[in-house]
């Protein structure tokens, strides 16, 4: 052992033979689509109420500051979520033949890509979609209502109610699944329950709801989300109803005696 306190410091901190220092590993650099995906597993794991900057950069191994360098609040994470869930919406080229089909078929690929992740179809709501993936299923879906031969005007606005009712529709499963996962929710009920509660009903207040108690609670599984689209789909080309022309008030020195 050295005598000198500064060669033996030296020697106990020195390397073994032919051992070599051990690089600390280096960490993965934060990226969009890490922030993505890990936004992602946040809603795949706890829902969409859980999504916070703060969360995604705990699952990120970061503070929420390394995010901003990336982004600029947490409506620019909605804007990603939807993005990555419309890249995986397949399109298909517009046929005017089958093109009622292929508006059905597309949003049930959005309908199912929002229902693996509970409660993220809130992050479209109410949101103008600027990301790149999402613009392209809106063009996509736009070029096949103008190759069924609806008119444009018709077709735009037609976008936004089924993308609003495809959101809605997904959301409302989506909480329906979370309640019924929680054993106090004594209020999710099943059909046979509704139907006896409506035809329990007083006949005198509700004689109609007693009576079609078994149509009001029927369907199973999609049935509902194909007729409404359906329903809209097969009547976007149908002439558009003219507004009647208003009668125009008698000036009043016209009628002064």
């Amino acid at each position: 052992m050295p005598s000198d306190p500064r060669q033996r410091r030296a020697a106990r901190h020195a390397q073994p033979a032919g051992e070599h220092p051990v690089a600390s590993p280096r960490k993965k650099p934060i990226t969009v689509d890490r922030i993505t995906d890990a936004a992602l597993q946040v809603v795949a794991a706890e829902g969409y109420d859980a999504l916070t900057i703060r969360r995604v950069a705990a699952v990120l191994g970061t503070g929420p500051s390394s995010l901003y360098a990336h982004i600029v609040s947490k409506e620019d994470i909605d804007d990603l979520l939807v993005g990555r869930l419309c890249s995986e919406v397949v399109l298909p080229e517009p046929d005017p033949a089958a093109w009622r089909q292929q508006i059905l078929d597309v949003y049930v690929q959005i309908r199912d890509q929002y229902l693996k992740y509970p409660g993220v179809s809130r992050a479209a709501l109410g949101v103008v979609p600027t990301n790149l993936s999402t613009l392209r299923v809106r063009e996509g879906l736009l070029a096949i209502l103008l190759t069924g031969g609806v008119e444009p005007q018709r077709a735009a606005w037609v976008l936004d109610a089924l993308s609003l009712y495809v959101s809605a529709y997904a959301l409302e499963q989506s909480l329906v699944q979370q309640r019924r996962r929680h054993s106090d929710q004594e209020w999710v009920l099943g059909r046979e329950e509704l139907i006896r509660r409506f035809t329990a009903l007083p006949a005198d207040t509700f004689p109609q709801t007693r009576r079609y108690a078994a149509e009001l609670t029927s369907g199973s599984g999609h049935d509902r989300f194909d007729f409404t689209l359906g329903l809209v789909i097969d009547n976007l080309t149908q002439p558009q109803p003219q507004p009647q022309p208003q009668p125009q008030p008698t000036p009043a020195s016209d009628t002064a005696g």
